[in-house]
Parts: C-alpha cells; structure tokens; sequence
C-alpha cells in the first residue's frame, strides 16, 4: 500500500474524530451545571469501559489486551487525562471556536516534539505548514495580556497534554492493537476519575435528564480515540493531528446555531490559514 493511501485513509479515519469530538463538546457543555469535570470523565469511562469488554468479547479479541506495556499505557493516559479534564473546563467558560483554536496548537506540538520521542523527521513541508495553521490560530484567537482568560491557558495547556498523548499514542500502536489501547484508556482513566472526583467524599449521581448525555459523551468519546488510534496508525503524528484543523469551522458553526456565539471575519480568516496548512501538510506527505 503507498504512503500516499495511508495519508488517505487516516483523513478518513480522522473525520470520525472530528464528529466525535465536536458531539462530545455540546453534550459536554449540557451537563457541566450538574457535573465537574472529575465526574464527567469518570462516568464517561465508565461508559467506555462496558463498550470496550462488549465489542472484545463478540469479536474474540479479548486475548489482544496484555500487561506489557503498562508503563507507556499510563504516561499516555495521565496525559490524556490532565488534557480532557482541562478541555471539558475550558468549553464552560470561553466559546467554542476559542476553545478549539487554541486547542489546534496541539499539531505543532506534535512536529516539535515527534523527533525526539518517535524519531519521525521535521521536513521543509511540515514545517512550513504548521507555521501557516499557527498564524491561522492567532488571527482566530488575537490573545492579549488584557484579554487572557483562565479558559484560554487552561484550552492551551489541553494542546499541550493533547499533543503528548497523540505521541504516545503513535508509539503504543507500533507493538499494541487497538482494542488493548482503548481498553487500558477507558480503565485507567476510570480509576484517576474514581480518585480526583471522591477526593472530597462527594461524588454526584447524575439525573435522568444528564444520563444521556453521560452515554452520548462515553460512545463519541470512545469513537473518537478509535478513529484516531487508527488514523495514527496508518500515517505519522505529524501528519495525522494538523487534519484535526478541520474541527475549527464546524465547531464554530455549532456554537453559532446552538449557543449563539458569532462568527466575525477574522475566524473565517484564520480557518482559511488552517486549512491551507492543513492542505500543505497532506499534500507534501503524499508526494512522499
């Protein structure tokens, strides 16, 4: 198979990711007057953890989970989950198409940091791209020292967090398949959500109203790290995470009709930067 279809097939895999991600952030927001942060994951992982053992068990593939690699399963997921909790906080308190912008930063992270930890190489073309999806994010955003939320450090450091579990991601699937990596995510982000929400004795038992949004967050949560498990899978981090970019003009819609958050020019602007770097990125890897 060439390189070129693998780019292919994981933008395909990476458009799953999108819809679940953006699904996750409405359900998310619903239920955040009744829920912290600590609660929400847990009750999501607890979700994920029954769709994991059904769907291993009625395709045989419960003997794929392991114990060999369990030290990288837990970095991996104590980033994933410094970086959700932050997330599910920050599209509380600032707009979506902010949140996501910021969030977007996550890409360049990944070329940075893909050389030292996975040996991948920063081409011209990679390079060249996220600088052009960076200028886009900050047409978007326009940060100032007099404008600076909590909401948005907390949305960048998600991009950080976010950036360091695509990388550990990429790593576990050269030796890991991917129901063992979902089933270690939904189980050890189970038990950090069991810790962090009952550190003070009192964990919320969510209402009738908020449980299908619980079920809704588990399913697009667990979808959304299948499509992008193997979306890394078939292409580097480098040129998986910028396809990402695509999630800005559809979550900025989304805010727009359900939440009333406007839409000026400038993150019309800056999503046209985004997918021109986005295009960049994707057209120099398949040409590879």
């Amino acid at each position: 198979m060439t390189a070129g279809a693998d780019v292919f097939k994981a933008a395909l895999w990476m458009s799953g990711a999108i819809a679940s991600f953006t699904s996750m952030a409405v359900a998310g927001r619903a239920i955040s007057f009744e829920l912290d942060t600590f609660e929400i994951m847990m009750y999501r992982s607890f979700v994920g953890i029954f769709i994991v053992l059904i769907v291993a068990a009625g395709s045989g593939t419960l003997g794929q989970i392991h114990r060999r690699n369990l030290r990288l399963h837990l970095i991996r997921n104590l980033c994933h989950f410094t970086g959700q909790n932050l997330w599910f906080f920050a599209i509380t308190v600032i707009p979506l198409a902010q949140v996501f912008a910021l969030e977007f930063t996550a890409p360049l992270w990944v070329v940075v940091l893909s050389p030292l930890l996975l040996g991948e190489r920063i081409t011209s073309i990679r390079a060249l791209a996220a600088l052009i999806g960076f200028i886009g994010i900050l047409i978007i955003a326009r940060p100032t020292a007099a404008t600076l939320e909590f909401g948005q450090v907390a949305a960048a450091m998600t991009a950080i967090a976010f950036a360091f579990t695509a990388i550990f991601t990429r790593k576990l699937t050269r030796s890991e398949t991917i129901i063992s990596i979902l089933f270690y995510l939904t189980v050890m982000q189970a038990v950090f959500g069991v810790i962090c929400a009952g550190y003070d004795g009192d964990i919320t038992v969510p209402s009738m109203q908020s449980l299908p949004w619980l079920i809704l967050i588990g399913c697009a949560g667990l979808l959304a790290h299948f499509c992008l498990t193997t979306a890394l899978s078939l292409a580097p981090a480098s040129v998986v995470m910028p396809i990402d970019f695509t999630r800005l003009p559809i979550v900025a819609v989304v805010g727009m009709l359900v939440y009333g958050e406007m839409v000026d020019i400038w993150v019309v602007v800056g999503a046209l930067a985004i997918f021109a770097g986005n295009y960049l990125n994707i057209w120099g890897e398949t040409r590879r």
